[in-house]
């Protein structure tokens, strides 16, 4: 039974399993829908969506196989034209509104959804005012932009209806974890990036209260304060971002994630250099990527040691003899190694390296060798919510 709308999910990237899908027919066989669209929608993503960040497939999917179906009470597009009164909220409307009660008001629903049947049946003509009819400024409880507490809400801003309505609006979209990054969501993901020491030689200020419930316990009840040293996070972190050339459209999203890592002021040390398309003998102080103000690659390695976290930020969307030849870096020095040679060198002093990608080609791309051959290198992820996450997981896992 709606074998396209299982297919339908999965092509949207739900991951539904046979057992979610038998006990939503089970669901239906039971009644549970009460033969509403609009029921069946909330039963339906009860039981195959697993988090709020599928939402937004779980509507796109639902609407693209329902929004073709009839329902008793499908609103037709001459009473949305009647309801369409975005631009005559006057300031008596505004007014009523404000000397209502804010007492909660109790509301039959089942009487409610009745009348509101009963109208769209039998209503041929626009309303406005009034207690009985839907319409807009009135009493009655349904309809926009009236007085009454409660009831059903049609067209207006937040208007809709029936299932496949509501799933238009698309209001969980910015729930997804595969949508583009802001800096919020950079720092959330970056607090995973800890790794608390206490193992440090500073003086003990903050209470232990575990230690002291202890050393109080075993001192027959009578307090005794234990302090211990402040817990710093021991994480050392290199970030190194692709500037210029194809990276420009990202570069309001790398700034996000450079303030976003400079905000996170609890690491125990931030570096942040830049390159153009390939890391080569020299690295950028700053994203105008200006010859002369750099540091040695070499320096770094000597310098920054092999437990520094490093984040490397790029399309990786270079002509193949960038990567490959030793002739390949146009902008600057490469001290007589290609490009693909410098990213071993770095893989060989660094124990962790992560590669964040903003457009990342699906699987192997054959028209982008580039990124391919740095795939097989360095842990790829996208640049989008989940794969900063996951990218994080990478970075802390202890092997």
């Amino acid at each position: 039974m709606f074998s396209k709308f299982f297919y339908t999910l999965k092509a949207k990237g739900l991951h539904v399993t046979l057992t979610e899908w038998l006990t939503l027919q089970d669901a239906l066989s039971k009644g549970l829908c009460n033969s509403s669209l609009t029921d069946f929608y909330y039963v339906a993503r009860m039981i195959l969506v697993k988090s709020e960040t599928e939402f937004d497939k779980f509507d796109m999917a639902f609407d693209e196989v329902f929004k073709g179906i009839q329902s008793e009470n499908e609103i037709s597009k001459n009473m949305l034209r009647w309801l369409d009164k975005s631009d005559m909220i006057d300031e008596q409307h505004e007014e009523m509104r404000s000397v209502m009660n804010e007492e909660q008001i109790q509301v039959d629903k089942e009487d409610v959804e009745q009348k509101f049947k009963d109208r769209l049946r039998d209503q041929d003509s626009e309303h406005n005012g009034g207690s009985f009819w839907i319409g807009t400024m009135g009493k009655t409880s349904f309809g926009n932009t009236g007085g009454n507490m409660g009831g059903i809400r049609v067209g207006g801003s937040t208007g809709y209806q029936s299932a496949f309505q509501v799933i238009g609006a698309r209001k969980y979209k910015d729930f997804r974890d595969d949508r583009i990054l802001d800096n919020r969501q950079f720092q959330m993901a970056l607090r995973k990036l800890r790794q608390f020491s206490s193992k440090l030689d500073i003086p003990k200020t903050e209470l232990d209260i575990d230690g002291t419930i202890d050393k109080t316990c075993n001192n027959g009840g009578c307090l005794q304060i234990v302090m211990e040293r402040p817990r710093k996070n021991a994480v050392k972190l290199l970030l190194l971002m692709d500037s210029g050339g194809t990276m420009i459209p990202y570069s309001n999203l790398l700034n996000e994630l450079f303030q976003s890592v400079h905000k996170s002021n609890h690491y125990k040390d931030v570096k942040t250099y830049y390159f153009h398309n390939c890391i080569y003998s020299k690295l950028y102080k700053t994203p105008e990527c200006e010859n002369g103000d750099w540091i040695d690659t070499e320096w770094m390695f000597r310098n920054l040691d092999s437990d520094y976290k490093v984040i490397i930020v790029g399309d990786a969307a270079m002509a193949p003899e960038e990567l490959y030849s030793t002739s390949g870096n146009y902008r600057g020095p490469n001290g007589g190694l290609s490009g693909m040679e410098w990213l071993q060198l770095m893989k060989k002093h660094y124990k962790k390296i992560v590669w964040l990608n903003p457009k990342m080609a699906p699987g192997h791309a054959p028209w982008r060798e580039a990124e391919t051959a740095i795939k097989g290198m360095f842990p790829m992820y996208k640049l989008t919510v989940n794969g900063l996450k996951q990218a994080m997981v990478k970075l802390m896992v202890n092997k």
